[in-house]
């Protein structure tokens, strides 16, 4: 059976208390959180922090006290760094990095979202591909746009990043790419022509978070994402827990003859 790699994304920049009371902010909380999703079958973490007042925050502290716990708790959990730019300074988004996290978030562009620019200008990604590369981390390629792959490939042209990167194609943000299932092939397709050696998995923002688990199951893909960083809701009424879709992803993945990486080792030599 093909193994598949379950990532959850325990918290994210957006999702406040007042949203779901499950979300996790303090960094007692997150690995609280991420300890019931790793039981629940999840074999990567992937990390934001936050500051008391629950706004986004790039203080390595608060990231090396949640890889602490992880690591702890979650033994042989793959840590993964977010360096989002919502409500970040940009200077400050790979400051965390000397860490040295088994992974982090790397978007190869910017991109409308539903209020503002995710700003990735062609110099910040290349600061951060260069610390990545320096400390042995292994970028999560983010796609929001199909340019996004190409910038990849420039990537690695340059050297920054091998010719077997790890790409996550991310659907359903408002301004960005809609969550069509179509779309998905286009995208999968183009991955395939432009870095026919690369991994990927796909997320599917707010009520789109299952179909686009689905969709990508289906194609066979190397990992799906679940979490309240991308849907905090499971039904119009009823609030998530940060773990809720796993075990029912689990048994979705065995269903379509994928195996579930139930450690971060396996995990690991899978990206």
């Amino acid at each position: 059976m093909r193994p598949v790699v379950i990532a959850v994304a325990i918290t994210g920049s957006v999702p406040r208390k007042r949203d779901n009371p499950a979300v996790p902010i303090t960094t007692s909380e997150q690995i609280e959180s991420t300890h019931e999703a790793f039981e629940a079958g999840a074999s990567l973490v992937h990390i934001h922090v936050r500051n008391p007042d629950e706004t986004p925050s790039s203080d390595p502290e608060r990231f090396a006290q949640v890889m602490e716990g992880v690591k702890r708790h979650c033994p042989g959990m793959i840590v993964q760094f977010s360096t989002g730019g919502r409500g970040r300074d940009p200077s400050a988004r790979g400051s965390a990095l000397y860490l040295k996290p088994d992974m982090a978030s790397l978007s190869t562009g910017s991109v409308n979202f539903p209020s503002i620019v995710y700003e990735n200008s062609p110099a910040l990604i290349e600061d951060l591909a260069t610390k990545m590369r320096e400390n042995a981390i292994r970028p999560e390629i983010e796609v929001f746009d199909l340019s996004m792959i190409h910038g990849a490939r420039g990537l690695a042209d340059r050297g920054l990043l091998d010719e077997k990167p790890h790409v996550q194609f991310v659907l359903g943000v408002k301004n960005a790419l809609p969550a069509r299932e179509h779309l998905l092939d286009i995208l999968v397709g183009e991955l395939k022509r432009v870095l026919p050696k690369a991994t990927w998995t796909a997320a599917g923002i707010g009520r789109h978070q299952a179909e686009v688990m689905e969709w990508a199951l289906a194609r066979q893909a190397d990992g799906v994402r679940t979490g309240l960083e991308d849907n905090i809701r499971v039904t119009r009424d009823a609030g998530a827990a940060g773990w809720v879709r796993l075990e029912r992803l689990a048994n979705c993945s065995e269903l379509i003859c994928s195996a579930v990486c139930n450690n971060g080792a396996q995990g690991r030599n899978h990206f």
